[in-house]
């Protein structure tokens, strides 16, 4: 047989034989019943981190800007006709390192130690010197305990009635939750600020203590974003490339990484122009936002 022939013979076998695979293959197929999959990934975690993450979520807080109204008011373009959009960035990094000095400290703490809710409310409270940022926190804070008691209580307050190690330490932050709330109703004096709130609220809601901190700045950063569009600093597609940027992610997750050892003692203002920026906000001869 010459090289030629052997060679088509060759080919001719193996197509054979992979025929013969296949078929076999089917006929196993056919053999064996649909199973599910041996574990099904629990993506609880990840279906509240979405529920948190909703523009729609009614905290409020689309009616404030969290001073920018005020600072661009303060910062007038020149000439009159030039974009603000580089004063924005301006005030989105020190709005950013803003938040994370003082009220990201508190969100962890909150997680970590739900019993403490109470008085992490009132020193963040203590700690809040500007009575606009104080307000707008509380105003939110309050809406997302509401969210908690009308839409999130019912689908999270039956896993802790479950066995087992983690059911029981979310039934410990649920209590908390639950002694806090009877208490803002009872009194005057509980302020319930959004900070330790969304700390205690995604312990309830086993969203990852990480995730949780990086939201929070994340919900902050949207917020400025939303209120810059409506101030027409910037189109809708311009503070989507900005949400999506590397640079914001980034600077997320330095500030997560920067204040996740930092003690509640030690949070405090590191541009103490902003709360200046804020507090001014009620002077202003025409706003849209209540800060």
């Amino acid at each position: 047989m010459s090289v030629h022939g052997e060679h088509e013979a060759l080919e001719d076998e193996i197509a054979e034989l992979e025929k013969r695979l296949q078929d076999a293959k089917s006929r196993l197929n056919k053999q064996e019943p649909a199973t599910a999959p041996a574990s099904i990934p629990d993506n609880a975690a990840l279906h509240a981190l979405l529920l948190l993450a909703d523009s729609a979520l009614p905290l409020g807080s689309f009616a404030f800007s969290s001073g920018l109204e005020s600072y661009l008011a303060h910062h007038k373009p020149c000439p009159p006709s030039a974009s603000q959009l580089p004063t924005f960035h301006i005030f989105l990094r020190l709005s950013l390192a803003t938040l994370a000095g003082t009220a990201l400290p508190y969100v962890l703490a909150a997680y970590r130690k739900p019993e403490d809710i109470e008085t992490l409310d009132n020193d963040f409270d203590a700690s809040t010197p500007c009575t606009v940022a104080r307000r707008a926190s509380i105003a939110q804070g309050r809406a997302l305990l509401t969210v908690w008691d009308r839409s999130f209580k019912t689908q999270y307050a039956d896993r802790s009635e479950q066995n087992g190690p983690r059911a029981r330490d979310n039934k410990h932050a649920i209590e908390a939750l639950a002694t806090f709330s009877a208490s803002l109703k009872a009194s005057s004096l509980i302020n319930a600020h959004l900070a330790p709130l969304w700390g205690l609220i995604t312990r309830v809601l086993e969203v990852p203590l990480h995730e949780a901190a990086y939201l929070f700045i994340f919900s902050h950063a949207r917020t400025i974003m939303s209120a810059a569009v409506r101030a027409s600093v910037m189109g809708p597609y311009q503070a989507q490339a900005v949400l999506a940027s590397e640079d914001l992610q980034s600077r997320i997750r330095g500030l997560v990484k920067e204040g996740w050892n930092t003690q509640v003692e030690d949070a405090g203002q590191s541009v103490p122009v902003m709360d200046l920026w804020i507090a001014r906000h009620e002077k202003l001869y025409s706003r849209i936002f209540n800060s």
